[in-house]
Order: C-alpha cells, then structure tokens, then sequence
C-alpha cells in the first residue's frame, strides 16, 4: 500500500500492483500530475475517491484490492474520476473454493492467559456490564416499561446501589398479529430469549399486555426460563392495568437492585469476550483504514480463544467468496452461500435488489457499489477461520470468528449480534455515525483523520492514522485490541458517556403481519 507522494504530488493510495484505480487521500482538482501512476487527473477527486490509472472499456471489470468492485458503463480514460457515473454493479460468478485457504489451527499461537475485571455469573456466562433489562413482549407494554425504567432511573434510589449501571427498557414494535410458525416471529422470541440470559444483565423483568401472539407463558415453556429473584414476569390484563403494572415492576426492580450491586468484576479471561463486529457511515477509507484493524484486532481476539461476530449479509454480498475460502469445513462454507440465496430470493419477491446498498452517504465518501462496499466490510472479520454460521439471533456455541445473518442496518443487525451472545460492540464509521447500544458497550473507530477531528466528542480512536502514514494496520489492530480489554473491564466509551443505546434495540420484522 502507497501512501507516500513527492512534494506538492497528491496523496494517493494503491491497494494492489492488480488493481486499476487508486484511491485519494486528499480532494484532488483536475489537471494535477500523478507521477507514480505515469498519469494526470482529467476530474476534480474528493478524498476516498477512486481515480482510473488505466484505461477500462466500457463492460470491463474495475478492480481494487485486487477484486472487481463493479463495471465500467462507460469508456473510462485513465485519470478519470470512476464512481457512480461510469461503474455500476452487474451479477458475475464468484469462486467459493470451500475451505482452500483455512489455516490449520496447530500453528496458531498459543492462547494467552490475558484477563479482564467482569461479572461471573451463576451461569458461567461473562458479563462487561451490570445492567437491569425490561423486555417487552409485545409493543403494547412498551409505554409501560419505559415508565417504569424512567421511574427507577429518576427516583435516586441507584445512587444507593452504585455497582448497577442502570435500568434499561427495551422495547419494539411488533409481538402480535404475526403467524407464530414463521421466521419473523422466530427471529422476535429468539432475540429477547438472547437478551433475557445476556450476561450483561443482573436482572431482567419481561412485561407483556396479555393477548398478544407473543405470550409470555408459553415463551417461558419454549424456552425453559423459570421465575427467580433476579427474572421476573408481569402481564397488564392480569396486574390490573397501567398504573398498577409500573408500581408492580418499579416494586419488582427495587427488589433486584441489591442483589445486583452485590455483583463485583473479578479477573476472567479474554476469551470470555464476544464481540459483535459492525460499520455504518461507511467511506473509502473503511475498507483501508478501520475495518482491516478492526480485523487485525479480531486476529488477536481469536488467538487469545475469543469470539468475534460478523454481520450484515447484504453488506458481505460480493466478497462472500473470500470468507468461503475460510470456512473451517465446507458445512460451514455452504451454509453462508444458503443465506446470500435466501437475500437473493428476499430482495427479489419485495421488488428490491442487492445494489440498493450503498447509501447516498456511502457514495459520497467513495464508495460505489455493493461489491466495493463489502468487500470492505468483510475485512473486519480478519484472517482466521469462519468456524460457524448462525441465524439471526441465534446463540453462539462456538468460539472463533463466526457469521451470523442479519440486515445492513446496524440498529437491527446489533440487535441480533447481543443476542447472540455479543458482550461488546467495535463500530466503525466514516461518516461519523452517532450511535451506541445497551447493554453491550460501543466502541467507535474512525476511518479517517480529518472526520475524527470534527466529531472527536463521538469518536473512541482515530484509525486514519493508518492512511496518514503514521500507524501499520497491524499496530492499530493492537490499540484497538488492548481498548476492547479496557471497555470490557468498565472503561467507558465515548457512546456511554453520552447515554446512547436507549433507542437502538430494533429485532428484525420479517414474515407475515396479519
């Protein structure tokens, strides 16, 4: 990767002696020589934009990092500005090559003995955090259990409990009116069984209206979730309505608060970490700068027996071959491919299509097409294995690096990642997402200098360090590591101190809504 450039040269960046554009590093007017590439600028190029070093035929591939990013719509002259204009997306056959390229895990290093302060529970389960959770199971308690959050949070009565991090209310939209055998509400009760044993929780209180479809008792029976001290239930149709049903939680969480503050961190290992692995605002650093330290953190997660989790299918789609390369067995491989066809069908039966990502704040930091965009994206996984692949939700019995499925959007797609098991959050943004998520706690990674400048308040580390020439991805894999350590043992991030994470729990809504 270039990132040097003689004086009054611009700054450019080219990822692959293969490729056929390079990326900028700064806005670069037209008429500028760039004398590495034997080539100058016919266009203006805002910074994380593509400049073509040679000449691409109308139907040829456009390639970066040594992949195709999308094809040329028009004849592309060397110098030339490539985005949306003249590169668009078509469909092209990927090679999976099941498990070519995965390591034999014997010549990993060994796993250290590395620890964290967190919470042991009776489970065995590692908490990062020691919240009380109200889960809803249907939208027409949410009023209910917001009130009941605000009226503990509000009473004073956690300044008496100190070791409590707060009471949280989580709730959504939907619960009723859906068929009970579809995978809507499937995704629905696996999402708040996920979060009703998360280990970031000292507690939780469910509350239910009482006739939904979704009906406590059973999901209780289903899920073999019993009353206790620290779970309690509450259903408005039999408690007696609203304000009888706030006094029974606020009476329920008040109980519960001292047997939370009892709860003290200890030592445990780094390999009780899971941590889910996201990107929003994305920009044509991310795949430079942020989501390959992100990756290289991974690296080193894994290699001390931890766990990381990577989402957003659509955002993968395009590079789904290179993690099929990974896979650990050709099960595994074949069971991503399942879920890109099962997108492939979703998108097409809704009248969408796979291109409809990226955003239009994605294309104006760079990014053009779904295949460049998930091809950076897919390098926050890192280079070890893909050990399994999960459905939305669905609990994680393995540890390594591992997919589950899910939605772009990051609200939903975390969502399901802490159900899974996620006990942290390592979010990176190029165009400066504000954004945060309870009970697990955010960290954010900016893929650029000049954005983490502006919203340094928002921002944990700055990973454009890596295109400014002063960090190696592999050092700022280790910063990034050694702060996941930090947050995980009570270090708060920057999303913390502002509260954010109230407002992000989003279960994926799909199926029938009768």
């Amino acid at each position: 990767m270039t990132t040097e450039a003689p004086q009054n040269e611009p700054k450019t960046i080219r990822l692959d002696a293969a490729d056929n554009v390079i990326v900028a590093l700064e806005a670069i007017p037209p008429g500028r020589k760039i004398a590495a590439e034997g080539l100058t600028t016919i266009d203006p190029v805002p910074s994380g934009h593509k400049v073509a070093t040679q000449a691409i035929a109308r139907g040829a591939a456009v390639r970066k990092f040594n992949q195709t990013i999308g094809f040329a719509t028009a004849d592309i002259a060397p110098g030339q500005h490539v985005h949306t204009d003249n590169c668009g997306f078509k469909e092209f056959e990927r090679e999976y090559a099941y498990g070519e390229a995965a390591m034999d895990t014997d010549f990993l290093p060994e796993k250290d003995t590395a620890t964290f302060p967190g919470y042991r529970r009776t489970n065995g389960a590692i908490g990062t955090r020691n919240y009380i959770g109200i889960l809803t199971s249907v939208n027409c308690s949410a009023t209910v259990a917001r009130h009941i959050a605000e009226t503990v949070n509000r009473s004073g009565v956690l300044d008496t409990y100190p070791g409590v991090d707060g009471v949280v209310a989580f709730v959504h939209g939907t619960g009723c009116c859906l068929d009970a055998n579809d995978e809507g509400f499937a995704n629905l009760q696996r999402t708040l069984w996920g979060y009703a044993r998360h280990a970031n929780f000292a507690g939780v209180l469910m509350v239910g209206l009482g006739c939904e479809v979704n009906q406590i008792p059973l999901f209780l029976d289903l899920y073999g979730l019993k009353h206790s001290e620290t779970f309690h239930t509450l259903i408005m149709q039999d408690t007696g309505g609203t304000r009888k049903t706030i006094a029974a939680g606020v009476e329920r969480i008040e109980a519960m608060l001292p047997i939370a503050n009892a709860c003290v961190r200890e030592p445990v290992p780094v390999a009780a970490l899971t941590v889910a692995l996201q990107c929003g605002g994305s920009d044509g650093y991310s795949g430079i700068t942020a989501n390959p330290a992100m990756g290289a953190a991974v690296d080193l997660l894994v290699r001390h027996g931890g766990t990381a989790i990577l989402s957003e299918t659509p955002e993968i789609y395009g590079a789904e071959h290179l993690l099929t390369r990974r896979a650990a067995s050709r099960d595994v491989g074949e069971k991503l491919i399942e879920r890109i066809h099962w997108w492939e069908d979703y998108t097409k039966r809704n009248g969408g299509v796979m291109d409809n990502n990226p955003t239009p704040g994605n294309k104006a930091g760079g990014l053009t097409t779904i295949l460049e965009k998930s091809l950076g994206a897919a390098s926050k996984g890192g280079t070890t294995n893909l050990m399994g692949v999960y459905k939305y939700a669905q609990p994680i019995d393995t540890t390594g690096f591992v997919f589950m499925d899910s939605p772009g959007y990051d609200p939903c797609s975390i969502t399901g990642q802490v159900a899974s098991g996620a006990n942290l959050v390592c979010f990176s943004t190029g165009r400066g997402s504000a954004f945060g998520f309870k009970p697990s706690p955010s960290i954010k990674l900016a893929t650029n200098t000049a954005m983490f400048k502006r919203l340094e308040e928002d921002m944990d580390i700055n990973c454009g360090s890596i295109a400014d020439g002063t960090k190696t991805v592999e050092e700022m894999g280790r910063e990034i590591f050694d702060f996941l350590i930090q947050v995980a043992g009570g270090q708060p991030s920057k999303s913390e101190e502002f509260g954010y994470g109230d407002n992000e729990f989003i279960p994926w809504q799909i199926g029938t809504v009768m």
